[in-house]
């Protein structure tokens, strides 16, 4: 009987674009399957389709690797790839192997001797307590509450935006992202560990071309260059009054050097 059943099952997978994996030496591909059940005469009479990725893990990747010939290899051994595709994967290749590495520079910066409050706007981002997908409604909770809590509900999501396997169920979840952008609209300047956090959930999703509308629905770049807009204004203040107290701390030092020089 599913021998029989079976003739009547037509399985249809399509290639679709290629992309590189956010955080590992890796490549995405998406692609479609669609299954359709066929009726005795070969109609069509029900049929679904799924949108699926296949991550290419790239171990031997390294500063040495020849890119033409390790991206001729994985378009012949991946099926999901068309061979049209070749220059493009070889341009991710290449973007892969030239992508600055963190965690190196991460081990440097804990190894640097730094004061407590410099690393305070870093404190959300690591959190003792692992995010479930299945909690999201949780976390998008306390982003209406204050802002400690707003900060570690980004930080629970970033947890999961970090898994590419988890951003096709966050894209699905609006209230989550909308609840993202406005707190990011709005209390960007109450916080830049809460700021730097939902930024860098925006930045997993830029890392995949095919969720690029969402970062134009919500207008995050826009929002990204008044933040930084903001902090250069910021900056270039910091810089104008540290001037005019060392200028003020010259002068009482020349003053009180020549009023020395006076008394002898």
């Amino acid at each position: 009987m599913y021998s029989e059943d079976a003739r009547y099952l037509k399985r249809r997978v399509t290639g679709g674009d290629v992309d590189v994996h956010p955080t590992e030496k890796a490549l995405v591909v998406q692609y479609e399957v669609e299954a359709t059940i066929l009726g005795e005469m070969g109609e069509p009479m029900l049929g679904e389709r799924k949108q699926c990725h296949k991550i290419i893990r790239l171990k031997s990747l390294n500063a040495h690797t020849d890119i033409t010939s390790l991206a001729r290899k994985v378009v012949e051994e991946c099926r999901l790839i068309s061979p049209s595709k070749l220059p493009q994967v070889e341009q991710l290749l290449f973007y892969l192997q030239n992508r600055r590495k963190t965690d190196g520079k991460d081990k440097k910066e804990q190894n640097k001797p730094v004061k407590p409050r410099e690393l305070t706007p870093f404190e959300g981002m690591e959190i003792d307590e692992e995010a479930s997908i299945n909690n999201i409604e949780d976390y998008v909770e306390l982003l209406y509450e204050d802002i400690p809590e707003k900060v570690r509900g980004s930080a629970l999501i970033l947890q999961l935006a970090r898994k590419p396997d988890n951003l096709e169920e966050l894209l699905q979840n609006e209230t989550a992202l909308g609840a993202l952008a406005r707190v990011l609209r709005e209390d960007w300047k109450q916080s830049v560990e809460l700021a730097t956090t939902i930024i860098y959930i925006f930045f997993c999703f830029s890392s995949f071309s095919q969720f690029h509308g969402l970062l134009t629905h919500y207008k995050i770049g826009a929002l990204c260059m008044n933040i930084i807009d903001h902090e250069l204004k910021r900056y270039d203040l910091w810089q104008e009054e540290l001037q005019k107290k060392k200028a003020a701390y010259i002068l009482a030092m020349m003053k009180c050097a020549k009023h020395n020089f006076r008394v002898v």
